[in-house]
């Protein structure tokens, strides 16, 4: 399996899933830009916390209700710098409503923490 196909596995890209990648290294189908249809999957690429707080309200609001947004950062593991993990996108998405519910490795370059709208603000 390729990198790409093995990322859309990871985030729950279905055949039929209508996805929005912001800002990130591969096309991994289904890919809408702004004003299409509502995507069940955004995976949403960040190198810098200043990016990732300016737009994470902007792409919650566009999988809420029922969709998924992976945030996706640079693997330190794989020796690259950035001011975002896992805490700082906590820190970030859990007053805005959102929660976390998997991490994993997206490729060999990046981290993702998946983060879903809580059940009781899905109304």
């Amino acid at each position: 399996m390729d990198q790409k196909a093995e990322i859309a596995r990871k985030v729950g890209i279905k055949p039929d899933s209508r996805v929005l990648v912001v800002g990130g290294p591969a096309d991994l189908g289904g890919v809408h830009p702004d004003g299409a249809e509502q995507p069940d999957v955004v995976v949403a690429y960040f190198r810098e916390a200043s990016h990732l707080r300016g737009e994470v309200a902007r792409l919650g609001d566009l999988i809420f209700p029922n969709g998924m947004l992976w945030i996706a950062w640079p693997r330190k593991a794989a020796g690259h710098r950035s001011d975002i993990d896992e805490n700082l996108i906590r820190e970030v998405v859990l007053p805005l409503g959102l929660v976390d519910t998997k991490v994993a490795a997206l490729g060999e370059d990046w981290s993702g923490l998946r983060v879903v709208w809580r059940k009781e603000r899905r109304g």
